[in-house]
């Protein structure tokens, strides 16, 4: 099932007239210097027109167990390498608030209830501040905000960060002996340190080899 389009309303969408005479594997070639946020981190809303398996290169991937704080699984992801750098992460989850919630990747790779404080703060190794339209961010795990609909609070949506990777270097999501993937109760602000005002940790799973 191809991922769901976001709705345009959402802030963190491409914001650039995207030029077709390029692939859609060439995303983060896309935008120039008009385009702002959207090289760091993009919803494919075009996914579901142009194809999601065109997206992801033949290379690694790691597949995310996504449970909320009683233990139970909600989701799955799929981490993937882009053709252009960086990773996409296919989410899928269900049974979720209805809502725009944030979606970060956190230092630690440990998911231990309720709260998952365990997972530590976001994947920083730069040091920057927080936040996709912080001119000192963002940080390596920031991400935009997706949002969940339906009576069964469904959401399928194609993520792109381009700051980490799935190697052995520098902003590898396996530094450390791995990284978090963590679900917020709220939406992120994309401005304010140090997770953007998100609310509670509600579901996390472990990115590790």
């Amino acid at each position: 099932m191809r991922p769901a389009i976001v709705p345009p309303a959402a802030p963190q969408l491409v914001a650039c007239s995207l030029n077709f005479k390029r692939r859609i594997g060439d995303l983060p070639d896309f935008c120039n210097n008009s385009c702002d946020m959207t090289k760091h981190a993009v919803v494919l809303a075009l996914a579901g027109v142009l194809g999601a398996t065109s997206l992801f290169a033949a290379g690694k991937t790691v597949n995310v167990v996504v449970k909320d704080a009683k233990g139970v699984q909600v989701g799955t992801a799929k981490i993937a390498e882009a053709k252009r750098g960086g990773v996409l992460i296919r989410l899928k989850v269900r049974g979720l608030p209805v809502g725009e919630h944030a979606v970060h990747i956190h230092q630690n790779a440990k998911c231990e209830g309720p709260d998952f404080a365990s997972a530590g703060g976001h994947f920083n190794p730069e040091m920057k501040h927080h936040g996709l339209e912080n001119p000192e961010g963002p940080h390596a795990g920031d991400m935009v905000n997706f949002t969940v609909a339906g009576k069964k609070g469904k959401a399928n949506v194609l993520l792109v960060n381009t700051r980490v990777n799935l190697n052995d270097g520098p902003g590898s999501v396996f530094s450390n002996g791995g990284t978090a993937l963590v679900i917020h109760a709220g939406k992120d602000d994309m401005k304010s340190d140090p997770a953007g005002n998100a609310g509670g940790r509600m579901a996390c799973g472990l990115i590790t080899k």
